[in-house]
This record gives C-alpha cells, structure tokens and sequence, in this order.
C-alpha cells in the first residue's frame, strides 16, 4: 500500500496536481508514435542535420551511447551534428515493430525500439548497424522534441556454451 500511495503522489506532482485520464495517455501514446514515425521519415529524406529540430535546445538535453555521455548538452550536439552533415551522405532510419511508448504526463513520455541504420559518407562509405534506443520525449512548444536519449549498437550475438 505505501507503494501505491508513493506512486500517486509522484503521478500527482509531476502532472501539476491534476489528474491524468486514460483517454489523455491514450492521445499522448498516438502522438508520440506518430512522432517517432517522423523523426525516421526526416533522418531518411533529409539526412543527419535534422536531428537538430528533434533534439530539444534545451539545458535538459543529453545523449548517451554505448554507456557513454556522447553529447553533455545541446551545444555539444548542434557541433556534432553540423560535422555529421558535412561527411554523411545520407542516413535511412528504421525503428522496428517493436516500439514502445510508455507517456508518464501529457507532456512526458518515454521511447523505446529497436533500430536499423545505414549510412553513406561522402566518399560512399557504407555502414549498417542496428541496436536499440530510448529516450524521453517531451512537449513542448507545441511539438515533440527529445529530451534525452540513449542509443546502443547490438554486439555479436551470444555463443552457446
């Protein structure tokens, strides 16, 4: 019971004291699908300078990858993001039929899935990788951004023993 009630008071406070329906987690799970959809459709047809509209520009923003802090800041990825463009040709995104949204407010959710990725350099280097991703996607001003996220490249897989 002590669980529970920890549980609603958390619930409570970060919605700003209101209660959160059904039907409003329902909306937000929709929404944040649909927004992931985007950001694979626009990494694919626009390359890797639009991540930069998908990665808040915000002092919350940080990116992780393979255990490491990649990106401490916003600042750190708008530089990485402006090198990228420069040497990738293109990037195709693919999120698996795995992904999962689990929306905490309206305004928060978290995002998770499997992904495949395959990039072209500038001078036709290619590499797929695939692995998996989550992060927080938040709302605001009135669109979905990331807030954090966290990438991870599947190592070989496991040999029996």
């Amino acid at each position: 019971m002590r669980t529970f009630a920890a549980a609603l008071l958390l619930t409570t406070v970060a919605c700003g004291g209101r209660r959160v329906e059904s039907s409003d987690l329902a909306a937000v799970e929709q929404s944040v699908r649909a927004y992931a959809q985007a950001v694979a459709h626009d990494i694919t047809q626009e390359g890797p300078a639009a991540w930069r509209r998908h990665f808040a520009d915000s002092p919350s923003f940080f990116m992780a990858s393979e255990g490491r802090l990649v990106f401490p800041n916003s600042a750190s990825a708008t530089a990485a993001i402006q090198e990228l463009a420069r040497t990738m040709k293109s990037i195709e995104l693919r999120w698996g039929d795995d992904l999962r949204v689990d929306p905490l407010t309206p305004d928060l959710a978290v995002v998770a899935a499997s992904w495949h990725e395959v990039q072209v350099s500038t001078d036709g280097h290619r590499v797929e990788e695939s692995g998996f991703f989550t992060g927080i996607a938040e709302h605001r001003d009135g669109r979905w951004q990331f807030r954090n996220v966290h990438w991870s490249v599947a190592g070989p897989a496991p040999t029996g023993r």
